[in-house]
Parts: structure tokens; sequence; C-alpha cells
């Protein structure tokens, strides 16, 4: 299994006014909202903004995504972050690898071809226990940590910029 570092996070610096996409699917509404807690707390945290989107399951974040990505920039008002929520649990079919890789597959394709920071929160779990370990605010809180990795490459995008 991997460990996580056992150093302490440093601390990152606030990103203020940044616009960050959160699309959330809903297909498990309770570990959807712990998720959803977990990525606006970080965002607050980091001074930035969020919009949320919500779908019904995992499959349909990635065209989500790109819909309001395009209705954001032909508003005048693009997003500089993406961050993905949702949830898909190992069954008894071949169905798990087929919503957790192409939902995957879509979202990092998205990023690399609009050249946006996109963190992909999407749990891919075998069992309820993993997905609330990892959904749970007081735990690994994985909402929180995709606003984190999405933020980071952002900071990264803007220092580039400003080079």
């Amino acid at each position: 299994m991997v460990s996580h570092s056992s150093k302490p996070a440093a601390a990152r610096p606030p990103v203020p006014g940044a616009r960050i996409l959160i699309v959330e699917a809903r297909f498990y509404d309770d570990i959807a909202d712990e998720l959803l807690r977990g990525a606006r707390g970080v965002a607050e945290a980091a001074q930035a903004k969020t919009d949320v989107l919500t779908v019904d399951g995992a499959l349909e974040i990635p065209s989500t995504v790109a819909i309001a990505l395009d209705a954001a920039e032909k508003a005048g008002r693009p997003y500089d972050a993406v961050v993905t929520l949702g949830c898909v649990i190992r069954g008894e079919t071949g169905h798990y690898d087929i919503v957790a890789g192409e939902s995957a597959r879509a979202l990092m394709d998205l990023s690399v071809a609009r050249r946006i920071p996109l963190a992909n929160g999407i749990l891919t779990v075998e069992n309820d226990e993993q997905a609330w370990t990892r959904a749970r605010v007081n735990e690994l809180n994985k909402g929180g940590g995709a606003v984190d990795a999405a933020l980071a490459v952002l900071r990264i995008k803007r220092n580039l910029e400003e080079a």
C-alpha cells in the first residue's frame, strides 16, 4: 500500500479571486456531500471562488466540464482551474473499469488540450469503507486534496506566465 508523506504540508500561498469550477457526480449523495465540503473548505482557505455543477454520475463529468468551460469563456469569465468530485465503487460487473477509466482519460485529455489545471477527485474504491476514509474531511479529505492539487498547478501556470 502506498503511504503518504509524514512531513507536514507546507503553507501554500492563497490565490485570491481564482475561479474554480467544481463538477460533482451525485451517484452517492452522502459521499458527494463530504467531498464537496472538503473541496469548499480548502478553496475558501485559499481565497478562491467556486461554482458547482452537479451531474448524476462520473461519466457525465467530462462533457459537463467541457460545456462549462466553453460557456464561461464565451461569457468572458473563464475558469482558472477545474476540480471533479465523485465516487465509483467496484461492483460485480466490468462497469466499474469503464466508468473509472473513461472518465479519468477524458478528464486528462481536457486538461492537456485546454491547458487548464484540472484535478480528478473521483474516488475509485472497492467498498463504502474505503470511500468514506477518503472522503471524510477529518481523514484523507480527497475533496480538499483535489482543490489543493488544482491550485498547485495553477500557481505553477501563473508563475510561468509571469516569467
